[in-house]
């Protein structure tokens, strides 16, 4: 079958033994058992629709891939799986300023396109952790957020249309170049944080933002304990203040970021991290100060936007300080704003109960955590099973989220890691209409199989 796939492809299959060992892991930590079949690294949609119609004929299972970022097991394959890699589609096909919109392939790196962009004075507002390494296609299929989705909207606010290779190789083109469009069932919304699942995404046309003039303020703020600050967050997301950030850190991500940037962080309890920007920035972080000090807290103006960025990099230093200590399960869940203080409640609850310590940041503006459970890598260095005890705090941190009404992913997706819990969330009824949608797109049932269901 291989023979006949290289006859159509040529060189873009790929059986090199260390690709397909990299294949088998994302970012998640999480590693299959076993090497897949082969990889296309396509560079053109016709090698993905040649893939695919290679597949369905075979029934061979199908995992797409970008650049494996993914922090789900969403992007990771196994033996007799094909992997269709994305990442060589690098093409920016268009930037049109007067429409405000690009039009990219899948493998385009987000970084990248912002680093283009910011030439015209254009940005595209997804700005996950990994934009520096991760793929616009990655970013679509998982609906990625970001620091600074609380004002700007996650992926699927920034995503006009698509172009989509089917199960059978059928390349279906999706949405708008319009800002309004209400033609049809909304198929492009659907596709957004699919994970692969229903069809793999090739090209996005994107909805971009003009750079604004403004003054950009960051408050940085001690608080005796991470529920203190996790109030405090809430009261300023109610009160009318639209931050472009707001990020919280309890005390042992500080301590950890502290130990892996050589800093002092570890002596106050929870930290809060608050950027306004554009017009009426500085009238806005004055009120943020005022709720601040009213709740407790110990505010502090950054004295200019460089510092502000270098604070906010302690922040970003909290995933590479994480791997430092260990193999890391990094969780993603959200409930309402107001409930976040219950939520580091029971996270502490957690700790003490198991005795472990797991660090947290959040998307404070969004309600959006990252509990990161850290465990021991095996004798050889390896890719360990996660632990049990591990996966018991996890399920009973998951089940606190849904009791105070959020949800088990925010932005990371379902993928492997949180199957189990999928239809605890959405309900029977739910659950199954959504497994018959995905029959409809995915008859075989070859795309990313064993993913989300």
């Amino acid at each position: 079958m291989l023979d006949a796939l290289r006859a159509e492809l040529g060189d873009v299959v790929v059986t090199d033994p260390s690709a397909l060992e990299a294949a088998r892991a994302d970012k998640s930590g999480q590693l299959s058992s076993t090497r897949p079949l082969a990889i296309v690294e396509a560079t053109e949609i016709a090698h993905v629709q040649a893939a695919m119609r290679w597949a369905s004929t075979h029934g061979v299972p199908v995992v797409p891939r970008g650049a494996g970022t993914g922090l789900a097991g969403g992007a990771i394959a196994a033996s007799g799986e094909l992997v269709i890699s994305t990442r060589g589609m690098t093409r920016v096909l268009e930037i049109s300023e007067d429409d405000e919109l690009a039009v990219v392939e899948a493998g385009v790196i987000n970084g990248d396109l912002n680093a283009l962009l910011a030439e015209r004075g254009l940005w595209f507002a997804p700005d996950p952790a990994s934009r520096s390494i991760s793929t616009i296609g990655g970013n679509i299929a998982t609906n990625a957020g970001g620091l600074m989705c609380i004002k700007y909207g996650v992926t699927r606010e920034a995503v006009l249309g698509l172009k989509v290779v089917l199960a059978d190789g059928t390349l279906l083109e999706l949405g708008h170049r319009t800002v309004k469009g209400v033609t049809g069932y909304d198929l492009t919304a659907l596709f957004i944080g699919s994970e692969g699942t229903l069809g793999i995404i090739v090209e996005a046309t994107l909805k971009l933002r003009p750079v604004t003039p403004g003054t950009v303020v960051t408050v940085s703020a001690s608080f005796a304990d991470v529920e203190q600050a996790a109030r405090a967050s809430a009261v300023i997301s109610a009160s009318g203040v639209k931050p472009a950030i707001m990020e919280l850190l309890d005390e042992s991500a500080l301590t950890a970021i502290g130990a892996y940037l050589g800093l002092e962080l570890g002596d106050r309890g929870a930290q809060l991290l608050v950027r306004t920007d554009g017009i009426g920035a500085e009238a806005e972080a004055a009120d943020v100060v005022a709720i601040i000090r009213s709740l407790g807290g110990e505010p502090q103006l950054a004295a200019d936007a460089a510092e502000g960025e270098r604070l906010f990099e302690v922040r970003r230093s909290f995933h590479p300080a994480m791997e430092r200590q260990g193999v890391v399960l990094i969780e993603d869940v959200a409930v309402p704003r107001s409930a976040l203080p219950a939520m580091f409640a029971a996270i502490g609850r957690i700790e003490r109960r198991y005795g472990m310590s797991i660090p947290t940041v959040a998307h404070a503006g969004d309600g959006n955590l990252h509990p990161n459970f850290v465990f021991e890598p095996d004798a050889t260095g390896g890719h360990p099973e996660v632990p049990e005890h591990v996966w018991a705090a996890a399920d009973e941190m998951f089940q606190e989220c849904l009791r105070l009404g959020g949800t088990l992913t925010g932005e990371h997706g379902v993928g492997l890691l949180k199957r189990r819990w999928l239809r605890e969330e959405l309900g029977d009824d739910s659950f199954e209409l959504q497994r018959r949608v995905k029959a409809v797109f995915d008859p075989g049932g070859i795309l990313n199989p064993g993913k989300i269901f």
